[in-house]
């Protein structure tokens, strides 16, 4: 028992590992991370019964120092499971402390900062800061740039934008004397700089779901946000997870003889894709546009149009109806209470105007255009959309607009119970019901009759839908022309 007790321990814990091999540096300044690889998520209320969500991930940590010449690297490579879904980790950069945001990086994941047209592809994993992350690319992107001043001025130019970007950032100032070396590393950190800092955006694209931004707070942060996605059957050929030499698998057949559904066609059927030749809106080059009809169980058909331009990778969806216009509006209101909620089917056709009534949110008709989605997948969108605009704003500092942020992740979240409110005058609109064909007890749908200024915005007025064996050139009853006509008439008599 005494020389198993002697003996070493060769499995230390990763936070040990960390904490031996100095990833954060001699610096004093640095707090200490006891195991920056995970990740507890929780309420800023700890007494509170919140959700928690714990993520553990397993990496292997590697570290080395030449103690002659100064030089350091660090680098992690995942040892765990890969995740069921790919994530995107987008934060806002935009005070100079957002530099300090944590990063974990692993060997599969793209970064991406979109302000300066940067796209930098999967390499090694790494264990760094927001500012450590830009200064290996400033460092990577220097060091052929003499070469490139000499074979391709446009790409030292353009190369050149974005070093002298991240350097503004950073505030260095460049040194090529070696000798000065060791008077440059006791320049303090560009987080500490007392000068203006361009907002940008750093975005984590890992469709292994092992990568990772720190945000400030709790997950309602309004300068951080996570989503999860599918993964393309490329994308699992990437990450060895099928075949490629495996045939893909075929899409559900047909049904035949299906039951009817309430709303026109069977369940299966409308299997027919078409495609629209078309040019892109982004580069100009043949783009093709694919349009298939969907039945929605219990509502109605639906088009689904899908635009992916392999040119530039512009991409678009949108969802138009597939049926005649209702003679009536339609206006659905949803308590959403839990997160189950959020996985709801949603169609907001471009007619349809949104409301949550609890943080003071008004989508007007033809916001967003058309979407078929979740009801957290719709909340996403509207969220990326205000803060990408905002955020990207120089003259950022509204607190009251990013408090409001905040307030949209945690509905988003699902963190409080809040009303969704979906008004459509021409009906095109639905939430799924989880009780149909039963009633909803959290959802009410009412129908009303449509104003005439309604009408109008939607150009019902003056269309003729009867009557065509009559004069075309006659005002119809009832329509704008024949108002027109009845007050010039009203005039002359007069």
């Amino acid at each position: 028992m005494a020389n198993q007790e002697s003996k070493p321990n060769l499995f230390p814990t990763i936070g040990q590992v960390v904490h031996d091999t100095h990833l954060q540096g001699n610096d004093s300044t640095q707090p200490a991370v006891e195991n920056p690889l995970q990740v507890v998520v929780k309420e800023e209320d700890e007494e509170d019964e919140g959700p928690v969500t714990e993520i553990e991930s397993l990496f292997v940590v590697m570290s080395f120092h030449c103690e002659h010449c100064g030089f350091s690297n660090n680098e992690i490579q995942t040892a765990g499971t890969i995740r069921p879904e790919g994530t995107v980790y987008t934060a806002r950069i935009i005070a100079r402390k957002d530099l300090n945001r944590q990063i974990v990086k692993s060997e599969k994941c793209t970064v991406i900062i979109p302000e300066w047209e940067l796209t930098i592809p999967p390499s090694r994993g790494q264990l760094t800061t927001v500012e450590g992350l830009i200064r290996d690319i400033a460092t990577d992107l220097s060091l052929d740039q003499p070469l490139r001043q000499i074979q391709n001025e446009v790409a030292y130019a353009k190369i050149q934008g974005i070093i002298d970007a991240i350097k503004e950032v950073l505030g260095d100032v460049e040194d090529e004397d070696e000798n000065e070396a060791e008077e440059v590393k006791q320049k303090p950190r560009a987080a500490e700089i007392d000068a203006p800092m361009k907002p940008f955006t750093v975005i984590l694209d890992d469709p292994a779901g092992n990568s990772f931004i720190e945000f400030y707070g709790s997950m309602a942060d309004p300068k951080w946000n996570m989503r999860t996605y599918h993964r393309s059957r490329q994308q699992n050929i990437d990450l060895c997870l099928i075949d490629p030499n495996a045939e893909p698998q075929p899409e559900a057949p047909t049904i035949e003889n299906a039951e009817e559904l309430p709303g026109q066609g069977l369940e299966g059927e409308n299997e027919e894709l078409f495609v629209f030749p078309g040019t892109c809106s982004s580069c100009g080059h043949r783009c093709d546009t694919l349009i298939k009809k969907v039945n929605i169980p219990y509502f109605k058909d639906v088009l689904i149009m899908s635009t992916n331009c392999e040119a530039c990778g512009y991409r678009d969806n949108e969802v138009k109806s597939g049926s005649a216009i209702s003679p009536q509006g339609k206006r659905i209101t949803l308590k959403v209470e839990d997160r189950d909620d959020l996985s709801r089917d949603i169609l907001k056709s471009e007619s349809a105007g949104l409301q949550i009534p609890e943080i003071d949110l008004v989508l007007q008709p033809g916001t967003l255009g058309g979407r078929f989605t979740t009801l957290e997948g719709i909340l996403d969108q509207v969220y990326e959309e205000l803060s990408e605009k905002v955020f990207s704003d120089a003259k950022v500092g509204d607190s009251a607009f990013e408090n409001f942020l905040q307030r949209l992740k945690q509905v988003k979240t699902a963190e409080q119970p809040f009303t969704v409110i979906l008004d459509d005058p021409l009906a095109n609109s639905y939430i799924q019901s989880l009780y149909a064909p039963d009633p909803d007890p959290n959802m009410t749908i009412e129908s009303y009759d449509r104003t005439w200024e309604q009408n109008e915005a939607l150009g019902l007025n003056d269309m003729k839908v009867e009557g065509y064996e009559g004069d075309p050139n006659l005002p119809q009853k009832g329509s704008k022309t024949e108002q027109i006509a009845v007050v010039k008439e009203e005039v002359k008599a007069s």
